[in-house]
């Protein structure tokens, strides 16, 4: 399911488009992350992941930014992750196609409301049993969704920290990691040479001894 779609200009944060699941029940629910989402987009910045996946309990934010706009859904964990980003690269692709230039010179809060229609058609398109079964054929240009950024929602918030601190922190694991897996590949190498050796060396002392003995 997706719960919660919002589209922001990420200089200032300002809200231009939104669209929320209609049920009742489902809308007291979300105001709270609509409020997080609100939070979210002030905290971002140029040097802000372009791609994110920001758990919140049994729910997921997931953003894309591009061309200066972020773009935003929330869905239930068991809603693919891929089709979550293919989802909001075919919203970005209409959203800039249609205001694009516009995006810079407005002042207004959620001025492209109307762009909830292509929003409620294409959620449903992607929340169709259909759209499942054909995902690879939905977006085969997507970045492997392994390697995008995780972080929790609530981590973000509350300590302030910048998505970009937080990036720069997982690149530099990423970085640890493959320097120790290199270090132990390298060390395996040398232990492997070292029984080579030892093992060649007392079998050379082995014939030498021979040698010499029954001659």
């Amino acid at each position: 399911m997706i719960a919660l779609t919002m589209i922001a200009r990420v200089a200032d944060g300002l809200a231009l488009a939104a669209s929320i699941q209609e049920d009742e029940q489902s809308g007291r629910d979300l105001q709270q992350f609509q409020s997080q989402a609100k939070q979210l987009f002030r905290k971002l910045n140029a040097q802000s992941p372009d791609r994110c996946t920001l758990e919140a309990g049994d729910m997921n934010f997931h953003y894309v930014i591009a061309q200066g706009v972020c773009y935003l859904c929330l869905c239930d964990s068991a809603f693919p992750k891929k089709m979550a980003f293919a989802y909001l690269e075919d919203l970005h692709s209409e959203f800039y196609e249609q205001y694009g230039k516009k995006v810079p010179t407005i002042t207004r809060p959620y001025s492209f409301i109307e762009f909830d229609t292509y929003i409620q058609k294409t959620k449903k398109s992607y929340i169709d049993s259909r759209a499942r079964k054909n995902l690879s054929s939905i977006s085969t240009e997507l970045q492997d969704v392994q390697r995008i950024m995780v972080a929790n929602i609530e981590e973000v918030l509350q300590r302030g920290e910048a998505l970009s601190d937080l990036d720069n922190k997982a690149s530099n694991l990423f970085g640890m990691s493959q320097k120790y897996r290199s270090d132990a590949k390298y060390l395996n190498t040398r232990s492997t040479y070292a029984k080579v050796a030892a093992v060649s060396v007392f079998f050379l002392t082995l014939i030498i001894y021979v040698r010499f003995w029954w001659l």
